[in-house]
């Protein structure tokens, strides 16, 4: 019997990517998967690959992290598709990259919405579900800048800040409800958007691709970008009963790339 039989998990942003990673692996290990993106048909199609390749129910929604009710309305539904909700993945893409001097209120708004604001908005709207149900693991998908701040990502360096702050605040809250929340933070994962920043950037610097990305798997000890599958697992374990007392806490999956001792 897998980790997840009997189980169901909401994945946003999950079309492709490290969202699918976690949905993937999910339902490697027999889970039921409803997965949440933007676009209709990229998420069906991930759905329906999830269904074909592992032998999982698995769901496609249309779902705007940016949108109150698209997050209400895609967790509402999942819930009444499949009758339960045993874990949350909250994921979203990150706001744009700039300096402070750069951002204007509305840039700072709109971050705000984006990255803290559909964190708090998913975990609050399938609390009333695990409450009932008694039990829950919930976890953010969240980025390095929360370890060590990015220079030019100051709106993700703030608000992801945040989130984690949130997922802290919440761990203790929760905890004796049966519920955990906790974070896992990517490192350079061999992602579609990782490969096409490679690529702009060995362009901008008129280096091979090749050296480029040499020099930063350089840079990691392991010597070498971490996979979907990787990255899918340990947010899996996360999910699961065998992370049962982990609650509040933050997984670096780098391979070592990270410098902070904490």
């Amino acid at each position: 019997m897998g980790a997840f039989e009997g189980k169901v998990v909401l994945v946003a942003a999950s079309s492709k990517g490290l969202g699918f990673g976690i949905a993937e692996s999910v339902a490697r290990q027999g889970g039921r998967v409803a997965l949440a993106s933007r676009t209709k048909e990229d998420v069906e199609s991930a759905a329906q690959k999830l269904s074909e390749e592992h032998g999982s129910r698995a769901r496609g929604y249309v779902m705007d992290a940016t949108d109150p009710l698209s997050i209400t309305n895609w967790i509402r539904a999942a819930s009444s598709d499949f009758g339960q909700v045993d874990g949350l993945v909250v994921n979203a893409g990150g706001p744009p990259a700039g300096k402070f001097d750069t951002f204007s209120d509305e840039d700072w708004e709109a971050g705000f919405n984006l990255t803290l604001m559909s964190a708090v908005r998913m975990i609050r709207a399938v609390l009333p579900t695990m409450r009932e149900q008694g039990s829950g693991s919930i976890l953010t998908v969240t980025s390095s800048s929360i370890k060590e701040p990015i220079d030019i990502l100051l709106l993700s360096n703030v608000f992801r800040a945040g989130v984690v702050s949130l997922v802290k605040s919440l761990s203790n809250n929760l905890a004796g409800e049966g519920i955990r929340i906790n974070n896992i933070v990517p490192g350079q994962i061999d992602t579609d958007r990782v490969r096409s920043n490679d690529v702009f950037k060995s362009e901008q610097l008129g280096v091979p691709l090749e050296d480029w990305q040499a020099k930063r798997q350089g840079m990691i000890p392991m010597g070498r970008y971490g996979t979907i599958q990787e990255f899918g697992d340990a947010g899996a374990f996360l999910l699961s009963e065998a992370a049962r007392y982990i609650t509040g806490a933050t997984l670096m999956v780098d391979g070592g790339r990270s410098k902070t001792v904490w």
